[in-house]
């Protein structure tokens, strides 16, 4: 970060962003309308970290940053921002799309003469390639959320709302260590299944229909993020095209993977799958996304991204085919290239088609 400040001849830079400041200090708290941020001058290479007064010990305990500086409910964060940070800088580095417009007032205001510089791509472009700790940690969740795959197949049967599956799912995700589900999750039953991200409701799953459930957690701070598609009962062949396209789609995405080629090439070679087989109009979304801390982040797997593949990305694969009236499949696994440059699937759960005789 610092030669970075200096590279661009910025003063002070302002991390704001909740999972950022993690990223850089270990600490991780949602501040909620109180200020956080992560300072680094860049003229002495002083690192401050500003935190709502009730959270200072916790963010002692991180260890990463020396100096604290706590903001009680009456101060005014921009004061003491004013009078910590604001002597002499003229050149401020902010993540851009993570402050507001009114929260970049008040800290021009905090910081007079100062002008803005977005260093939000830089900031990302350091997350988008894993370390091997990382990975570590990213194994460790998904360990826990194939565990809980593992439940919802043996607990979904016939009659039961997508919302108490989903319930019960995610009382198994605290049982077995998560700190919290890495986003809302997906049980959606029969038709419903072809919404890409319905909401589970009081709809009951449906025999003869397909079941899909996309869910992650959070371990020590990492996501995972997997999703699997299930037919409950015998089904019919027009549902086994369906799952077949997309098993075929997930598996040329993965098979694409090359350190150096564009990674878009990976929404192509899945969505070429699809289109062969007559489904091409039914997939209306990019082939994945990054995720780590968290669930999505940099990079897009999107046709149009030249952004070269390399070592250390972690990715997700889900194509999917949502045809109304009839149903959906989604089958997502988790990608990380390794120090070789080889594709590890990091998801084992299995994903060929599963038949539920509930």
């Amino acid at each position: 970060m610092l030669d970075y400040l200096k590279g661009q001849n910025i003063d002070a830079t302002l991390i704001t962003s909740p999972l950022n400041v993690y990223y850089f200090t270990g600490f991780r708290c949602n501040p909620h309308e109180r200020f956080l941020a992560y300072a680094v001058d860049g003229r002495t290479g002083e690192e401050t970290l500003f935190v709502p007064l009730l959270d200072v010990e916790e963010a002692k305990a991180a260890g990463y940053v020396q100096r604290v500086v706590g903001i009680s409910d009456t101060d005014n964060a921009y004061e003491v921002l004013s009078r910590e940070l604001g002597k002499g800088v003229t050149r401020v580095g902010l993540e851009m799309n993570s402050v507001s417009l009114s929260k970049g007032e008040l800290i021009l205001q905090a910081l007079p003469g100062a002008k803005f510089e977005d260093i939000e791509e830089f900031v990302l472009s350091l997350r988008v390639c894993k370390s091997p700790e990382e990975i570590i940690k990213v194994r460790t969740s998904i360990g826990v959320i194939e565990q809980v795959m593992e439940h919802a197949v043996a607990r979904a049967r016939v009659g039961m709302t997508e919302a108490e599956l989903t319930a019960e799912l995610e009382f198994q995700m605290k049982k077995l260590g998560a700190s919290a589900p890495a986003f809302s999750t997906i049980v959606l039953t029969g038709a419903r299944s072809a919404l890409p991200h319905g909401s589970p409701g009081g709809a009951a799953i449906e025999r003869d229909g397909f079941l899909i459930i996309d869910m992650g957690v959070v371990v020590d701070g990492y996501c995972s993020d997997i999703t699997r598609t299930f037919l409950v009962g015998e089904g019919t062949k027009e549902q086994e095209r369906i799952y077949e396209a997309v098993l075929a789609a997930n598996r040329a995405g993965i098979a694409a993977v090359e350190v150096g080629k564009p990674i878009g090439i990976l929404d192509a070679a899945a969505r070429g799958e699809i289109t062969e087989r007559g489904f091409g109009e039914y997939f209306p979304h990019r082939v994945g996304h990054g995720f780590g801390m968290d669930v999505h982040e940099a990079p897009s797997i999107a046709g149009n991204n030249p952004l070269p593949m390399a070592e250390g990305m972690l990715f997700t694969i889900e194509p999917g085919v949502y045809v109304p009236g009839v149903g959906g499949v989604r089958i997502e696994d988790n990608i990380y290239i390794d120090i070789h440059g080889n594709p590890q699937v990091l998801t084992s759960f299995p994903k060929e088609l599963r038949r539920l005789g509930v």
